[in-house]
């Protein structure tokens, strides 16, 4: 039987608002994909983030002109070869190694040829705000590891704000390339009299090398800068970390690649997300026993989450149920 393909978008709610350096939302717009092969159903889900020049309408539009190959039976490995890595491809990725452990019955894990996923410890995110408010939120939310949103003037004062109100928690700071080369130094060396533990994309992506000028007293981490293996040609140099981000990698399938290059290159592993359900971050969770920084919160961020979500008890996320995903 010729399998068939559905994808819709669909928006949830946020808590609130999610703000940083760009700009602030009260949603989280996913394209969600369904591969079925008459026996079994296959889910993705994907973010198409605007930053990298995606909206939900053209990822559809994507995801749409590959159905007639879908229909006929198309692997990973040619689905590789026909679309770029982004938000697209990462959602028909996902469903083809969820509908193949769907009809194996085995899971994605054994499948990849890696550990099963096991608890873990995330870190959660404080959105760009005042410092008086994120230092709220910092005290009200109680969490071993805080995410800062930052990238705008009165950084300093926010970070000194936060780490007075969580002291014992583990910081990494997020500019979303909202710092330049004139204000870099000083705000390293505030996040290292702060015990910052890594700081994401300090310089716009395309100003970034002025991070081999400067001695990196606090790990940097790319992130706007690293989407798959053919990034690690511009890292040399700049960075300690990357971030791993399914859909910027355009999949798990790149996305175990890019981790195992990283190892080999010294680099350590961060992986992240967007603003998302639990149906975003299960396959991510296959790569955290690779990684020293987990940022698997999207759930955790939003209004409610979906149906047989991932649990999360505070900050320790599980492994998803076969009901979910893998």
């Amino acid at each position: 039987m010729p399998r068939r393909l559905e994808f819709r978008i669909e928006k949830w709610p946020i808590s609130g608002a999610f703000t940083i350096s760009r700009g602030a939302k009260t949603e989280a717009a996913v394209v969600v994909v369904g591969i079925s092969d008459g026996e079994a159903v296959g889910r993705g889900e994907c973010v198409p983030y605007a930053r990298y020049g995606e909206s939900p309408e053209s990822v559809c539009a994507e995801i749409g002109k590959l159905a007639p190959e879908i229909a006929r039976g198309m692997d990973r490995p040619a689905l590789q070869t026909a679309m770029p890595a982004g938000a697209a491809r990462n959602a028909i990725d996902c469903a083809l190694w969820d509908l193949e452990a769907k009809r194996t019955g085995s899971s994605v894990a054994a499948l990849a040829g890696v550990a099963a996923p096991s608890s873990v410890t995330t870190a959660y995110t404080l959105s760009l705000d005042t410092p008086e408010k994120m230092a709220a939120m910092a005290r009200q939310v109680s969490r071993p590891i805080l995410k800062l949103k930052l990238g705008a003037n009165g950084d300093l004062e926010r970070l000194h704000a936060v780490r007075e109100a969580a002291p014992a928690a583990s910081l990494i700071v997020d500019a979303n390339e909202g710092w330049n080369e004139n204000n870099l130094r000083e705000n390293l060396e505030a996040c290292a009299r702060t015990n910052v533990a890594l700081i994401e994309q300090p310089l716009p992506a395309n100003e970034d090398h002025a991070l081999r000028g400067i001695e990196r007293i606090v790990p940097v981490c790319a992130d706007e800068s690293f989407h798959d293996r053919a990034s690690f040609a511009t890292l040399e140099g700049k960075y300690d970390a990357v971030n791993i981000k399914l859909d910027k990698t355009g999949g798990l399938t790149e996305a175990l690649l890019v981790a195992a290059e990283a190892q080999a290159r010294g680099l350590a592993i961060m992986v992240g997300c967007m603003v998302a359900t639990s149906l975003a971050m299960a396959p991510a969770l296959l790569l955290a026993g690779r990684a020293r920084f987990i940022d698997l919160d999207g759930p955790l961020l939003l209004a409610k989450d979906r149906e047989h979500g991932l649990r999360y008890d505070g900050s320790t996320v599980f492994p998803p149920a076969p009901s979910l995903w893998g």
